[in-house]
């Protein structure tokens, strides 16, 4: 089992900047891949990032190409995302996930799910 906590979410107007934390517990934190997902009301869960499990080879939504970094820290079992430029449509309850592979994309391909992190962007 890994158990997964995310912060850091809140308020902030556009053009500003979050970073979120995701702390993780229990089984080797860098045997996965990391990933953040974004869930706003009446929509589907969305790919945000991903990062491999040395944090060499990260994947990005075009949404997000340019403004999202995600970085992780195996010393501390912890990954990040650094959000900057953000936007009214980057609203969203925030999830980071654990799973295998490089750089997995498809909510299938992870196994652990943090219980997520409100981010709300006023315009």
């Amino acid at each position: 089992q890994v158990q997964l906590v995310e912060s850091g979410g809140g308020l902030v107007q556009a053009g500003g900047s979050l970073r979120l934390s995701c702390a993780a517990s229990g089984r080797t934190f860098s045997n996965y891949a990391m990933g953040w997902f974004r869930q706003a009301p009446g929509k589907e869960r969305e790919f945000v990032a991903s990062i491999s499990w040395s944090g060499g080879t990260t994947f990005y939504a075009d949404s997000v190409k340019g403004r999202f970094t995600i970085s992780r820290d195996n010393a501390r079992n912890t990954v990040y995302l650094q959000m900057n430029s953000l936007k009214p449509e980057d609203t969203a309850i925030y999830h980071c996930a654990a799973g295998l592979g490089m750089v997995p994309r498809l909510v299938r391909e992870y196994e652990y799910w943090g219980q997520g992190t409100q981010v709300t962007v006023s315009s």
